[in-house]
């Protein structure tokens, strides 16, 4: 059987953002083993995608372990940066897909468009190899979980960086406002971002029960984004979760500017987006400028919108609901 390695070492939202790509691949090459190279904490999400046949703990495109046989076809789904480039030659695959990358001169891929959407981004590297893709098929069966919870609103406090996080203060401010809508709320967020949850329970009133934040898994995570009214977040891969499972949310974007990486335009409809239009570096220690002019009336504005647009289709579901 012939393998086709794909590279995406880096975390949840990328990862969501190429399943278009990958289930391309996997209609394209449908004989074929379909080996993921990716950080082994996302293989709870990866089996959602039903299209990767197994999994090869990556956290970086230098420490990939490659012993089998040569790829018949090799997909860099990472970047165009020399380390991914050289990780997957190294490999011997026979065919390499990608971006043209300094490592790899003669690599004919297309050039790396740094305001490209990021799904758009890998179903256009795919086309130009003549792979159809569709950027739609991004959605994803909610799993099973024991830990998640039904119909609340999740309020997400965490980043991947400081840069990306809105300060604690104005989560409880917005939870506080939740409260007195009498809506049912939980703070989630990674194991060490749960001391910030703590705090913002604590400023808002909210019992430390709702705190799931370094209590569940990423199946439980996924599965109480996909049951909830609404999700509440800045940038972060859980954003992507409630985009693949339908979830309306509230997104505070700061400082990558959302038409890189926010919802598709075709799902715009669901999500209200906050962007201040000011872009600044992702990777900053501390909040971003343009992340910090979002204050707690815009918020709370759109937070509202959401919940009634929610509310009003709960309630025509239940009004043309089949009886017997």
């Amino acid at each position: 059987m012939s393998v086709v390695l794909v590279l995406q070492a880096r975390g949840l939202g990328d990862l969501l953002a190429a399943v278009p790509a990958l289930r391309a691949l996997r209609r394209a090459e449908p004989r074929s083993k379909i080996v993921l190279a990716a950080p082994h904490r996302l293989e709870q999400i990866v089996d959602l995608i039903s299209s990767v046949d197994e999994l090869v703990p990556t956290a970086d495109p230098a420490a990939l372990i490659w012993d089998g046989p040569a790829p018949e076809l090799a997909v860099n789904l990472h970047g165009a940066d020399s380390a991914s480039a050289r990780a997957l030659a190294d490999t011997g695959a026979y065919r390499i897909i990608g971006h043209r990358a300094p490592a790899l001169p003669k690599l004919a891929g297309p050039r790396w468009d740094p305001e490209a959407h990021a799904v758009d981004r890998w179903c256009r590297l795919l086309e130009s190899e003549g792979i159809a893709a569709d950027r739609r098929n991004l959605g994803l069966v909610p799993p099973v979980a024991s830990l998640a919870r039904r119909d609340c609103v999740v309020v997400h406090i965490g980043a991947g960086a400081p840069a990306r996080r809105w300060p604690p203060e104005r989560f409880a401010a917005v939870v506080r406002h939740l409260l007195v809508l009498g809506r049912d709320v939980v703070l989630t967020g990674d194991p060490f971002e749960r001391d910030i949850a703590v705090q913002v329970a604590a400023q808002a009133g909210l019992p430390d029960d709702r705190v799931l934040a370094g209590r569940q898994n990423l199946t439980d995570l996924a599965a109480t984004v996909a049951e909830a009214a609404l999700l509440i977040c800045g940038d972060t891969g859980v954003a992507h979760l409630a985009t693949a499972f339908g979830t309306r949310t509230v997104l505070l974007f700061g400082p990558t500017p959302p038409r890189r990486g926010g919802p598709p335009a075709h799902l715009l409809g669901r999500h209200a987006v906050l962007w201040a239009g000011q872009v600044g570096d992702p990777d900053a220690r501390t909040p971003d400028p343009g992340l910090l002019r979002i204050g707690v009336p815009e918020v709370v504005t759109a937070v509202d919108a959401q919940l009634d647009k929610q509310d009003w289709a709960e309630s025509s579901r239940s009004r043309y609901r089949r009886v017997g």
